[in-house]
């Protein structure tokens, strides 16, 4: 099985990166430093630079639904257009 991307212009996550168990959110070092902190079991940096640059494994057995959603939500925000990002709150 390979991975899903979901992109709004640029990728914000990915499913199955590294596999299955795994999916990745593309979120600034802050957001990243304060997911890892509060969710170790859930939160882990991705190896290298991409993983310095805020790319995030998000663990999806340890996750709850309320979570992911924010997760996604704070990728999303990270990479669409500035005309989209008024459209939700």
């Amino acid at each position: 099985m390979g991975t899903v991307d979901f992109r709004c212009g640029k990728i914000f996550a990915t499913l199955g990166n590294p596999d299955i168990a795994w999916a990745m959110v593309k979120l600034t070092p802050e957001q990243q430093e304060a997911r890892v902190a509060a969710l170790p079991d859930v939160f882990v940096p991705v190896p290298g630079g991409w993983g310095k640059g805020g790319a995030t494994r998000l663990r999806l057995a340890a996750c709850d639904e309320t979570t992911a959603r924010g997760a996604l939500l704070d990728a999303w925000r990270n990479v669409a257009p500035k005309t989209l990002l008024g459209l939700v709150s």
